[in-house]
């Protein structure tokens, strides 16, 4: 048994910083950025029992993805692989991976303060 949530929707930009993208996307949402201690991502203040919103500076093209929280990124992988996902890419601390419509996100721990304790959490038996 193991579970997952939507974490977060990750605002992928190429532009050379995330200044541009900051002063759009917090002002369309009506949220402060918060200060992080990275060139390549910034997130955007929401409130705790919302996903969250980060802004990361990429290479490819500009767009949006999911993130998916679990407390076992194996267990999860496989579980989406079942469904249709393929695996695109395996990082150090989360796996991208490709829905059958072509869509990439990324399965990652958790992020959220309240993962472990919320009722707003999947749980899938194995």
């Amino acid at each position: 048994m193991h579970k997952s949530r939507l974490a977060a929707f990750v605002i992928d930009t190429q532009d050379d910083d995330l200044n541009q993208a900051k002063q759009f996307w917090s002002k369309a949402l009506g949220q402060d950025c918060k200060e992080y201690d990275s060139n390549n991502f910034s997130p955007i203040n929401t409130p705790s029992d919302q996903p969250h919103i980060w802004l990361h500076k990429v290479d490819h093209s500009s767009r949006i993805h999911l993130d998916i929280e679990t407390d076992n990124i194996s267990a999860e992988v496989d579980r989406l692989k079942k469904l249709g996902a393929i695996i695109f890419e395996e990082k150090e601390k989360w796996v991208v991976m490709e829905a059958p419509t072509g869509h990439r996100f990324c399965v990652v721990n958790p992020q959220r303060s309240d993962f472990n304790s919320s009722d707003q959490v999947n749980i899938w038996d194995k």
